[in-house]
């Protein structure tokens, strides 16, 4: 049977419909919202796993059909998710996470397909609330329902779902995702806006949210409200458990005051090799596989209630205080190749950053479901399985990579140049060698000095810095700069990039049921300063970009032509300008407001080209002189090119001083002599006089 419920949000029709498509999965939707369809699906596996940890996958498919768009590329079908569905996934699956429940071991699966879209509404809100509403209406355990809203905000006035032409006028760009209790997920970009607009953004999106929790309840009561099913935690023994935790404790206790990250973990290594020694060797061959299983989670249990014990009492295992930045060191101009590079060390975090400039040809070309688009900005972040004393798979960049490297280059975003101001293509790669907590941040500051190390005129220097939080019922704890324990064990990841001005941007994710805005205010405010902290160490070393660009950069210089002269320079059939790029070895590039871009390692050759283009386009001025050559001789006169493409009439009676008879007794074609404009009418003809500078 179909059921559907709709509701409206900032005055979007939102339809949530069940029962039509999808009926073999265990929770499917359809939601609209005007030309904008998406179907969600939902299962999980009856059959438990292993694993020791939940196994979740969220895949955003994209479909070109729902644009009605044929794929570039050679197959002409979809392949590989594209950057933006790996994002979009991530979206998804950040606030439905942490409500499965405790222990929930089953292979789930949501799958988001978009079947029709006119870009005119952010399709990954409806993604997102269409995962929450097949999870609710299932038996799959699941302690929903969320949502997510997209706010913006133009000339002071805040706007959910923004639509392109809104989004393009805004000053903020947010995804902002929550239960009924609070907030679970904020990811997106600013320019430089305040704390406090920041945090008006989220009490607005989540405002905004009730009617989609209300709607999401209604669908679950109209399919009948299916019982969640039922899942047994493996049963352990009690005593068994009280004299492995009585063991551990103190050991990792003790573990726990060493500040040195690799120490520590060999300490508590080997506390659970001791611990395995005692519990699990003397017991039967047969018992031993499981009960290291057990152990292993016993050791996890402890690590994580002495770690928040000891935040909750104002001690970090690093023996700073609560809003403490660790240590930083920054270098830049390690790369002598490179075009910029900056080495950012924030304790046992380290990230390189190395700056490469190009030309136009070298902008990426993105083929996505609504457009073909190029990018001018990039930044790359590399997680290498060194940088945490592990080995590992090199292949292609995974999901997480994927997000990293786009909060930091939301965070870089917000100040690079216009390509008016600094006409080059921009590539940031960011390399982590060490971590230990927020490589993303690292990598904004790491970007920063590289940027500035290769002389990009950047509008301002930016910073980032990540807070977390421990909360056990009244009594929490806000971090600053936490470390990666503090992370795994606590229950908020809050990143925040930017300046003294405001905020580039930020990303939130919530382990427990919610967070309360109030906890938000505090951790935002600890936030700026740990950053402009940060901003200040940093600019120790270099506050402003170098005079120069490096060596080895390619140079770029701009001039501005007609419009109407663009044919000119190209030629028939491209003939002019395959010329000039062959003879003095340049790239030129032109857009069609007449901006071309004269790119080349050698000045002179840039400066030869640059000459060349502005002949060919340039105009007769009356008054002026010019060395012409005579193209045609007729008995009234010559005709003379005194620039490319620009003809002149030299009448006979201007030819000389006295009184000639004919042309010819003075003048031949290809001859080349000095003229004077006498005159330009309204139609362009161009009068010239060689008599007026014999006069003279």
């Amino acid at each position: 049977m179909i059921h559907s419920v709709t509701t409206s949000v900032a005055g979007k029709q939102i339809k949530i419909e069940t029962g039509k498509m999808a009926r073999q999965a265990d929770g499917a939707v359809v939601v609209s919202c005007g030309n904008n369809v998406v179907l969600v699906t939902a299962v999980s596996s009856h059959k438990s796993t292993d694993l020791d940890f939940f196994p979740l996958s969220v895949e955003y498919q994209e479909r070109f059909y729902a644009s009605g768009k044929i794929p570039g590329g050679y197959f002409k079908r979809e392949g590989k998710p594209t950057t933006d569905a790996v994002l979009t996934s991530r979206l998804i699956d950040r606030p439905i996470r942490p409500l499965f429940p405790e222990g929930y071991r089953f292979e789930t699966q949501v799958v988001a397909t978009p079947l029709s879209v006119d870009g005119q509404f952010p399709i990954e809100i409806l993604a997102s609330l269409g995962a929450s509403a097949a999870l609710h209406i299932s038996d799959i355990p699941f302690g929903g329902p969320t949502t997510a809203m997209q706010v913006g905000r133009v000339e002071g006035v805040f706007i959910a779902n923004p639509n392109p032409q809104q989004k393009a006028n805004s000053d903020l760009d947010i995804i902002v995702a929550g239960t009924k209790n609070g907030l679970l997920m904020v990811e997106g970009e600013t320019k430089f806006i305040s704390e406090a607009d920041v945090l008006a953004a989220l009490k607005f999106a989540h405002q905004l949210m009730v009617p989609l929790f209300m709607a999401q309840d209604e669908l679950r009561e109209k399919t009948g409200s299916v019982k969640k099913r039922e899942f047994k935690i493996a049963t352990i023994d009690e005593s068994w458990v009280k004299e492995v935790k009585e063991f551990l404790t103190p050991k990792i206790s003790d573990a726990f005051k060493i500040k040195t990250k690799i120490e520590r973990y060999a300490a508590v290594a080997k506390a659970a090799e001791q611990a395995t020694e005692v519990f699990v060797l003397p017991k039967p061959q047969t018992e031993q596989a499981l009960l290291k299983k057990q152990l292993s989670q016993q050791v996890e249990d402890v690590k994580y209630h002495i770690a928040r014990e000891l935040a909750l009492s104002g001690v970090r295992l690093d023996g700073r205080g609560l809003k403490d930045v660790r240590n930083i060191r920054c270098e830049v101009g390690l790369l002598p190749r490179a075009h910029g590079s900056g080495l950012f060390t924030r304790g046992e975090t380290q990230v390189l950053g190395a700056v490469t400039l190009g030309t136009g040809d070298d902008e990426q070309m993105i083929d996505s479901m609504l457009s073909n688009e190029t990018r001018r900005f990039m930044l790359h972040y590399n997680f290498p399985p060194y940088s945490v004393g592990e080995v590992g798979r090199f292949g292609g960049q995974g999901r997480r990579e994927i997000g990293h490297g786009n909060l930091a280059e939301r965070g870089v975003k917000a100040v690079i140049p216009t390509q008016t101001a600094f006409p080059y293509t921009i590539r940031i790669v960011g390399d982590v060698l060490e971590s230990n907590g927020s490589s993303s941040m690292g990598t904004v500051c790491s970007a920063t000095l590289a940027l500035l190390d290769a002389g990009v005129p950047i509008t301002s220097n930016v910073s980032g810095v990540a807070m977390g939080l421990v909360k056990e019922g009244d009594r929490f704890s806000i971090l600053t700069d936490i470390l990666g324990d503090e992370d795994h064990l606590g229950d908020m990841d809050f990143k925040v990039a930017g300046n003294a001005h405001g905020i580039t941007a930020l990303q939130m994710d919530i382990k427990i049921d919610s967070v309360d805005f109030s906890i938000m205010e505090q951790a935002l405010a600890q936030a700026k300063d740990g950053r402009l902290h940060i901003l200040a160490e940093m600019e120790k070393v270099i506050h402003a970009p170098r005079g120069q660009l490096s060596e080895y950069a390619p140079r770029v210089e701009t001039i501005k032509i007609h419009p109407d002269k663009i044919r000119d320079v190209i030629g028939s059939g491209g003939k002019v300008i395959r010329s000039i790029t062959e003879t003095y070895g340049v790239k030129i590039e032109i857009e069609n407001d007449g901006q071309v871009h004269i790119s080349s390692s050698d000045l002179k050759a840039i400066e030869d080209a640059k000459n060349m283009i502005q002949q060919l386009v340039a105009e007769a001025q009356v008054g002026a002189v010019y060395k012409g050559r005579v193209v045609k001789i007729t008995d009234f006169g010559a005709f003379v090119e005194v620039l490319p493409n620009t003809q002149g009439l030299l009448h006979i009676s201007e030819i000389a001083v006295e009184r000639i008879r004919a042309v010819t007794d003075v003048l031949s074609e290809g001859d080349e002599i000095e003229v004077k404009v006498l005159d330009i009418d309204r139609t362009g003809r161009i009068k010239l006089s060689r008599k007026a500078l014999l006069q003279a």
